[in-house]
Parts: C-alpha cells; structure tokens; sequence
C-alpha cells in the first residue's frame, strides 16, 4: 500500500472515528484503524465491537492494499502536520511510513487479518433528512439511562411510519418524547428500533458535517443497525428486548397549568440548585396565583429562594423535582419563548412542554420528589 491525500480530508475524515475507537487497550487490534485502497479512494474504518464507523477521502494511489495504524496516535500526527500532501506507505512487519513536507513518522501497525469484519450494509428500509435526526436525539438523548443493568434503557427508541417520526427515551424517572409530521421516504409500514446511546452521540457527529436537507439511510440486519450519511455509515449492534410502554405513563390529567418564561426559568433554577442537596438535587417549586417561588436548602450551605412572574389561576400547589432534570430540558428548548409545566398533584408525574411547539411535538414527563 502505497498512497497520497490532503492532510485536510483525512483529518476530518480521522475526527470522526475517534470517538468509535476502543479507548481500553483490552483488545489491542480495536485501537487501530483498518486503512484499505480500492481505486482512487482511502477508505478508513474502526470499531469497538459494539459500534463501528466507515468512510473515506480522495487519495492518489501508487500502489494497493491495506493495512491497520493506532487510531489516537496517527490523529495526533496529522492535526500537527502542515496544510500538504501526506505520503503512507505500508513497510515490512506491518509498520506504515508517514511523510508529509519534511516530517517523517513510522508506527507500529498489526496484522490486517486481525481487525473484526464489519457487517455490509442491507438495503435501506428508511431515508429521513439530517436536521430531523438531529433534533429528535438532542430533544431525548439526555433522558437515557446509564445503568448498565436496565438494557432496553440504554437507548431511545425510533418509531417511524410513513407519515411521521418519534423519538422516546427513558430512566425510569423522567421520559422524553419528541414527534414530527415528515415524510419517510422508501417506508411501507412502522418500523420500531432501539438506538443505543453511543449510537446516538456518534450519529450526531456524523450529522454536523451535512446539510440539514441532507437524507440519512436507515437499515438494518439480523443485529445491527446501519446509518448511512453519504459515504460515511455508522453501523451500531441493536438492543434487544422490550421497551416498556412509555403511552401507560403519559400524564392525562394534568390540568393545572403554569406557563413560564423559559430563560427566567431555567436562570432561576441555577441559582437555586447552588445551594440545592448534593445529593438528592432536589429544589422545591410553590405554585401560587400568577407566581411561582422555587426553593432549595441543605444542611451544609444554606437555603435559596427565588420568585418567578408566571400564567396560573387555580389551587396553590408545591411540588420537588431533581433539578438537574429540568435544567436537561430547559437546555435544548430553543432560546426565549414560554414553556407550560402541567400538573396534577404533589405525588403525580409533572409534564413539561414549550408553550409554542414548532414542528416537532415535544413532552418531558418528570417524576416529582418527596420535599
């Protein structure tokens, strides 16, 4: 193997594999990334058994093959180099000679034979532009949960039918749902899919490169799930199992309703959460006559207090939430604008809305605490 490219097509195109890359040298071969030619392209690829990444860049090439380089290292190298062409050449015992202007490197490679196989890709059972992906992960992804024991939990799930798309994640705690009236394109029927969270973070990378019109093909086998962005595709193992029936906890008696701005809201709640229990983050929230007080206090710091202009007209109520969980939300409601925070009562599930949705339908259900 023997090629050229421009440092700067394939430091964007190394950026994007660094994140699948197996930081935990456990499995040596997973922190390399199998370099292969095929005519006039490079095509680069990585994984760590659960997710995998392919793309490619332009390259003039001299001589064929393929051949695997430390993923951390030859980024590193790169980002140093000059704006120039970068020269690699696969030399004896797996080595790979790196020359651009006059910096010469050489890395210990391994074997080709050794990186895993990755799974091709099936036939696209879905298309869906850029910006709807990237919406409907920002608006859930952060309601996922991090125990490893709750499987179905580790990703949100897709839903999409040939008329719309909807996101729900989920941690037992609070629930994100996020839907949009779009067009699925190359759709028949619903299609249901658990999206890991890794899976998510890395699409989303993926997806700031294009535009926002650009179509993103889904597909999928037996245990994978393929993303397709132009030439690059993400390819994630599929969770396996029940998601559980996230229609059973929607709130549908929430008729107190409290409208707030969301900048003043989201403000306020940091200051408050300052002196909040590390603990249990709990902030407590009065509801009263077009106002409502939040409160926190610990032990250890002291009590904060902060009032809020607000829309209400019935029954005062108090209520405690983790404050963390609505700070997730109120980071991904767009700038200004009101948000509704509707209620039932102190021991009922409280739900969170911007008070004017856009395209995208968006609820944020939040299990109160006891105060």
């Amino acid at each position: 193997m023997e090629i050229t490219t421009s440092k700067n097509d394939l430091l964007k195109e190394l950026t994007l594999t660094q994140g699948v890359v197996e930081r935990k040298n456990t499995i040596p071969i997973l922190s390399n990334l199998l370099f292969e030619v095929e005519e006039s392209t490079l095509r680069i690829s990585a994984t760590d058994l659960d997710l995998g990444i392919r793309c490619s860049c332009p390259a003039q090439v001299k001589e064929g093959g393929s051949g695997t380089i430390p993923a951390k290292r030859l980024f590193e190298i790169v980002r140093s180099l000059p704006d120039a062409e970068v020269r690699f050449k696969l030399l004896e015992n797996h080595w790979v000679q790196v020359n651009c202007a006059r910096s010469s490197f050489k890395l210990v490679g391994m074997a080709r034979d050794n990186f895993p196989a990755l799974p091709d890709v099936p036939k696209p059972l879905a298309s869906l532009p850029a910006s709807v992906y990237t919406s409907m992960i920002q608006k859930t992804i952060f309601a996922i949960s991090n125990e490893e024991s709750r499987y179905t939990l580790n990703g949100a799930l897709l839903l999409l039918k040939p008329e719309s798309a909807s996101m729900v994640a989920t941690d037992g705690h609070r629930l994100a749902i996020v839907e949009r009236d779009v067009q699925v394109q190359g759709l028949k029927n619903e299609l249901r899919l658990l999206v890991p969270k890794k899976a998510m973070a890395e699409l989303i990378r993926l997806l700031a490169e294009v535009e926002d019109e650009t179509l993103v093909d889904i597909s999928k086998d037996e245990s994978h799930l393929f993303f397709q962005v132009g030439s690059r595709i993400l390819i994630s193992r599929m969770l396996t199992g029940q998601f559980p029936n996230y229609e059973a906890v929607l709130p549908r008696e929430n008729t107190k309703i409290v409208e707030m701005e969301k900048d003043k809201l989201a403000a306020a709640v940091r200051r408050v959460a300052l002196l909040a229990d590390e603990r249990s983050h709990a902030i407590r929230m009065q509801v009263d006559t077009d106002k409502v007080e939040v409160f926190s206090s610990s032990g250890e710091y002291g009590e904060a207090h902060e009032v809020l202009d607000a829309t209400y007209d019935k029954d005062p109520m108090q209520i405690g939430f983790n404050y963390q969980y609505l700070l997730d939300f109120l980071s991904v409601v767009g700038d200004g604008g009101k948000i509704r925070l509707e209620l039932k009562d102190e021991q009922s599930a409280g739900q969170l809305r911007p008070a004017d949705q856009d395209a995208y339908r968006y609820r944020y259900v939040v299990m109160p605490m006891r105060i």
